[in-house]
């Protein structure tokens, strides 16, 4: 089972990158909150129908919620609505390794402490070495970007 978990998580991070791409084309022509707002109104479209078919509990329970928790709704957008701002400028590849660099400071942090609740998983020099490992690859990633007009090549495959 926990293999097959793997397999969703990567073919969600396949998931993630066409659609910063598809965002960052987008918000080029309409604007990154239109882009933003457009990717969370049609899924809380799609979740909707998902919840009245498939749902398992009341929905009325999330206003019960501590208002701590409720925050991370702010993330997500905040996240969405600024990958769709550097997709067009650095590139997919450049955005998600800094996503996955702040993910990663930010998890160690969290697991130090032990935040919200998690797992202490104590900070330690191979912990470190990984996330300068990490900030290493987006250094060579970036500075090896080389940027193409494509605006010529997306107008075609909008065709």
């Amino acid at each position: 089972m926990n293999i097959l978990l793997l397999g969703f998580t990567l073919l969600g991070g396949v998931m993630l990158s066409a659609q910063s791409s598809i965002n960052g084309a987008f918000s080029q022509k309409a604007g990154a909150l239109e882009s933003t707002f457009l990717t969370f109104f049609t899924g809380m479209l799609i979740l909707a129908l998902a919840i009245l078919f498939f749902g398992q509990g009341n929905v009325l329970l999330l206003l019960e919620a501590p208002r701590w928790q409720l925050s991370a709704v702010l993330f997500g957008v905040s996240y969405l609505f600024l990958t769709i701002l550097a997709v067009p400028q650095i590139g997919v590849t450049a955005a998600s390794i800094a996503t996955v660099i702040g993910q990663l400071a930010a998890g160690m942090v969290i697991d130090h402490i032990g935040a919200f609740g998690g797992v202490v998983v104590p900070l330690n020099g191979k912990r470190l070495l990984g996330l300068l490992t990490m900030l290493a690859a987006l250094y060579f990633v970036y500075r090896g970007n080389t940027r193409k007009d494509v605006s010529a090549s997306s107008d075609s495959m909008a065709s």
